[in-house]
């Protein structure tokens, strides 16, 4: 279960993170090239997780072309994706027990999203990623790379660290076949990386 702390830290600084990280033109443009080409190599509709103010959720739209949902525990998150993509539905939800129907989508973008869960939680939210994809479908994650479970001072709140092996190990458990990982180092930036899953028909 996402803590009502971390929602609270991200909605006192939802209008400076909007800003400073609120679209797609701010990001690396290796994460939009990884998130698009994913988009379009997975048919059914989407689930941005821990979806912010709504940029890769509207990224995952394609201009309106896909059928996206995008979920975050940040009310003001929420309230900004909203305003600037009307067309995209936006849910405030726990992201360890969504109000999304079992098996109703074919992929899940969890972008950076479970950085803040606690070690201990992982496990619960990763399972309700696995709940809501249909048999055969993808997960695509975004984590920082390091020493598994250590924290460190995130400019919102504390986050951890996970290595690619250890989530592989936790998705296994829950259902996920590991089909592709990526670890980068940007710089001036915290080394960080991407897992590629299919939930097991």
């Amino acid at each position: 279960m996402l803590r009502a702390d971390v929602a609270a830290a991200y909605d006192a600084r939802a209008d400076e993170y909007v800003a400073k990280l609120g679209s797609v033109e701010q990001m690396a443009p290796q994460d939009r090239e990884a998130i698009e080409s994913w988009r379009d190599a997975t048919p059914g509709r989407f689930l941005d997780v821990g979806c912010g103010p709504g940029h890769w959720t509207d990224t995952l739209s394609a201009d309106g072309q896909r059928d996206v949902v995008g979920v975050d525990a940040a009310a003001r998150f929420v309230s900004s994706a909203r305003e600037r993509f009307p067309h995209i539905h936006f849910l405030i939800a726990d992201l360890a027990a969504m109000p999304v129907a079992t098996e109703s989508v074919g992929g899940v973008l969890a972008w950076f999203s479970i950085i803040h869960a606690a070690p201990a939680e992982v496990p619960e939210t990763l399972g309700e990623l696995a709940r809501v994809l249909t048999p055969g479908g993808s997960l695509l994650l975004g984590f920082f790379d390091g020493d598994d479970c250590e924290p460190f001072d995130h400019a919102v709140t504390t986050a951890y660290y996970w290595s690619a092996a250890a989530l592989g190990e936790l998705l296994a458990h829950e259902g996920f076949v590991v089909e592709q990982t990526v670890v980068r180092q940007d710089p001036g930036v915290r080394r960080q990386g991407r897992v590629l899953a299919t939930r097991k028909r």
